[in-house]
C-alpha cells in the first residue's frame, strides 16, 4: 500500500470504465484525484457515455478509500474546460503529480461516418494532447505520464479491401496511434526535466465500449443484430491467451506501476496489456 502516497492525479474518463478503475486504483495506494469526464453523448457515437451520476459515484468511491477527490464534468475536446478543471485541483491539492489521459471513444459504424471520424480524432488524439499540455506546467522531476492507446494502433491495416466500411473505425486506430507517437516524442523532450511519459496498449477490456452494439456489430458483420451471447466467442481472436478480454482493474495495475517511483527511469514505453494479441500479428523484431 502507499505506492503513491501523496501524489496528485489527473484522471480524464472517470466516470466508469477504465477511467473509474485508474482513478480508484491510484487512491488505494495513496494518490489524491482530480477526476473529469464529458458525461454526454456524442451523436456520432453508437454506444452512451457515462452519467453525472457516474461521475459522482466515482467520486464516492475514492473518498471512501480516504483520499481526496475533485470531480468535474469537462470535454477533453475543450481545453479551457480542463484548465478550470485542474485549476479546481490544483485549488484544493497545491500540486499536480500524474496524468492519465484515459478518456476516449470508439467511433465504429459511427453515423455520419466523417462526423464519427472527427469525434473520434478529437476524442482521443487532441482531448489526450489536451489533458498533457494542461497538466505540463504544473509537472515537476518525478511526475508521470500515461496515456491509453490501443492493440488496433499495433495492427496492421495496409489491405483495407473494403474502404469507406467503417470510417469512424478507422479514426479509433488511427488517433491510437497517433497519439503513441506523440507521447514517445514527448518523452524524449521531458527527459531532461525527469519527467516520464509513456504509453499503454490494452487489448479488447470489459467496459462499456466493448460491451456495446457497434463493437458487436464489428466482431459479427455476418449478423444484423448481434448481442453480447453472439459476439463473445469472437472476442478471443484478438488475444494468443486463451480469453476473451481483459478486465479493467488489469490495466489499471500497470497505471499504477508507470505512475510509481517503481518505473522511475521507465520512459518512452509502449507497453501492451493485451494477452498476447501482439504476439498474433507480428513477428520478432527490436
Amino acid at each position: 500500500m502507499g505506492r503513491v502516497q501523496g501524489k496528485v492525479a489527473f484522471v480524464t474518463g472517470a466516470g466508469r470504465g477504465q477511467g473509474r478503475s485508474h482513478a480508484l486504483r491510484l487512491a488505494e495506494e495513496g494518490a489524491d484525484i482530480i477526476a473529469v469526464d464529458v458525461c454526454s453523448d456524442f451523436d456520432s457515437i453508437g454506444y452512451p457515455m457515462a452519467r453525472p451520476e457516474d461521475l459522482e459515484e466515482t467520486a464516492d468511491l475514492i473518498e471512501k478509500t480516504g483520499r481526496r477527490v475533485v470531480a468535474a464534468q469537462a470535454d477533453v475536446r475543450d481545453g479551457a474546460q480542463l484548465a478550470q478543471a485542474v485549476q479546481r485541483g490544483l485549488d484544493q491539492f497545491s500540486r499536480l503529480d500524474i496524468v492519465v489521459a484515459q478518456a476516449g471513444v470508439a467511433g465504429m459504424f459511427g453515423n455520419p461516418p466523417l462526423q464519427a471520424w472527427r469525434d473520434t480524432i478529437e476524442t482521443n488524439l487532441i482531448g489526450t494532447i489536451n489533458a498533457i499540455h494542461t497538466a505540463l506546467p504544473h509537472l515537476t522531476e518525478g511526475a508521470s505520464i500515461v496515456a491509453t492507446g490501443s492493440t488496433a494502433a499495433l495492427m496492421d491495416t495496409s489491405k483495407n479491401d473494403n474502404p469507406g466500411a467503417d470510417t469512424g473505425g478507422m479514426a479509433y486506430i488511427t488517433s491510437k496511434r497517433l497519439l503513441s507517437q506523440f507521447v514517445h516524442d514527448l518523452a524524449t523532450e521531458l527527459a531532461p526535466r525527469g519527467i516520464r511519459a509513456n504509453v499503454i496498449h490494452p487489448t479488447n477490456c470489459n467496459t462499456d465500449m466493448l460491451q456495446s452494439e457497434p463493437m458487436y456489430r464489428a466482431f459479427r458483420p455476418d449478423l444484423e443484430n448481434p448481442t453480447r451471447e453472439d459476439s463473445e466467442p469472437l472476442f478471443a481472436v484478438q488475444q494468443a491467451m486463451p480469453i476473451r478480454f481483459i478486465e479493467p482493474l488489469d490495466i489499471s495495475n500497470a497505471v499504477l506501476w508507470l505512475a510509481s517511483d517503481e518505473a522511475r527511469f521507465v520512459t518512452g514505453m509502449q507497453l501492451r496489456v493485451d494477452g498476447g494479441g501482439y504476439l498474433k500479428w507480428y513477428d520478432y523484431h527490436i
